[in-house]
């Protein structure tokens, strides 16, 4: 990966201000405190995505990264970072634990709660940021693993290091469909290298499983719109047959069925309600959600709200236009 920044071409006065800005924008807000005088400090960063999942090498004298109370409440997307350890030492802070950090390994830390990570010998570290939903995994596993160090006494998280270490550094697999290949895997990895860390096969299978269902809607909602939206389809995106999709649904209590039906008539009622939805037609706007017969819409309307789709619009219309 090549440099984006580089602290050698900027004038002393201005590079704190420049690497905040670089940092705030690419993966996290933190406060930043260099170790060196302005004229002494030396970044150079490199920057690179595969999908959503955020990437950032780093190369720089001592500093010091702090995500606080403040920060950590104004997140508006929720995420988890990798941090690998390329060469030298860090210190992780998070969760009321602490781990240091050696080359061959890395820690996850939660962008939701305050966080520190000291860096006394400077900086060679991929930072690697996944969206904390794309994860799916419960929050009491996330906080238990926080600042805990991975890598040499688990062969998951050795194999990971690897992986990761390269991803971060190839700009191959941060573009086309090279990189869309690269997602899925890696968000996988990442969540085997957590359940993994219990110590036993058996526990560490039972996590993933108990995150399916939250993988599944994570999905349905996605495609909530899809006309195509079936349980076999949704079975082979998850990589399970059509009997363990409606096993996994039916352990939380979900009827897929009425599960989408109850989620697509809200989104048609909100875009009834809606000024701007006034100028589509109700048939239109039940097609776009998958209601495909007009009549058939109408009538799992009134079920589910006691009037029909023209008298909730009409009761919503501006009262500049009655």
């Amino acid at each position: 990966m090549s440099p984006v920044l580089d602290t050698a071409f900027i004038p002393p006065r201005d590079r704190e201000e420049v690497v905040r800005h670089a940092v705030w924008e690419s993966m996290v807000a933190v406060d930043i405190e260099h170790g060196p005088p302005a004229e002494d400090i030396s970044v150079r960063i490199g920057l690179g995505a595969v999908g959503p999942i955020r990437i950032c090498s780093a190369w720089a004298t001592s500093v010091t990264l702090r995500r606080t109370e403040r920060l950590a409440r104004e997140d508006e997307e929720p995420a988890v970072t990798l941090g690998v350890q390329m060469a030298g030492s860090s210190l992780v802070v998070q969760n009321g634990r602490e781990c240091s950090l050696r080359p061959g390994q890395f820690a996850v830390y939660e962008s939701i709660a305050p966080y520190t990570h000291l860096f006394d010998e400077g900086v060679d570290y991929r930072f690697i940021r996944f969206p904390r939903a794309a994860l799916a995994l419960p929050d009491r596993m996330l906080r238990d693993i926080t600042a805990v160090p991975l890598g040499s006494d688990n062969p998951i998280a050795r194999l990971a290091f690897t992986y990761f270490s390269q991803l971060a550094v190839s700009d191959e697999l941060h573009q086309g469909v090279h990189g869309d290949a690269a997602v899925q895997p890696s968000t996988e990895l990442l969540r085997a290298v957590v359940a993994s860390q219990h110590g036993n096969s058996g526990l560490a299978a039972a996590p993933l499983d108990a995150t399916l269902g939250l993988r599944i809607t994570q999905y349905l909602r996605e495609h909530l719109a899809d006309r195509d939206l079936s349980a076999a389809r949704i079975a082979a995106a998850h990589g399970i047959s059509v009997r363990h999709l409606y096993a996994v649904l039916s352990r939380s209590g979900i009827s897929l069925g009425d599960w989408i039906r109850a989620r697509r008539l809200a989104e048609c009622r909100r875009e009834l309600a809606d000024p701007n939805g006034r100028q589509r037609t109700i048939a239109a706007i039940g097609r776009s959600w998958g209601f495909v017969d007009a009549t058939h819409f109408s009538k799992v309307f009134k079920r589910a709200y006691g009037m029909s789709p023209r008298a909730w619009r009409d009761q919503h219309r501006p009262a500049s236009c009655a």
